[in-house]
């Protein structure tokens, strides 16, 4: 059974920093990617940012040069530093890791189970 399990979420005024971390059950290495994804009220998911198993990054544009995603294998976490906090950044974060499917092309999706971060003006 994967689980993440996310924390670091919480109320910072606009211009701080939080670092969230996204602790898995098993070893990340058997993950293809993992990534930060966040939710506002009234919005559809987005992704901020993936690290991929050989740690390629990629970021959504709203969020480059302020956000950075790293991971430690020897702990299974993936991070994700969040400075200069905007009230736009506000919502609930969720961990995702992506498991292929050996001899496929699929693959298994596992997300956490979220963690608010909200940012005051």
């Amino acid at each position: 059974q994967v689980q993440l399990v996310e924390s670091g979420g919480g109320l910072v005024q606009a211009g701080g920093s939080l670092r969230l971390s996204c602790a898995a059950s098993i070893s990340i290495f058997r993950f293809n990617r993992m990534g930060w994804y966040r939710q506002a009220p009234g919005k559809q998911r987005e992704l901020v940012a993936h690290i991929t198993s050989g740690g390629s990054t990629n970021y959504a544009d709203s969020v480059k040069g302020r956000f950075t995603i790293s991971r430690d294998n020897a702990k299974n976490t993936v991070y994700l530093q969040m400075n200069s906090l905007k009230p736009g950044d506000a919502a609930v974060y969720y961990c995702k890791a992506r498991m292929g499917i050996i001899a496929t092309t699929l693959a298994n999706d596992y997300w956490g189970q979220g963690t608010q971060v909200t940012v005051s003006s």
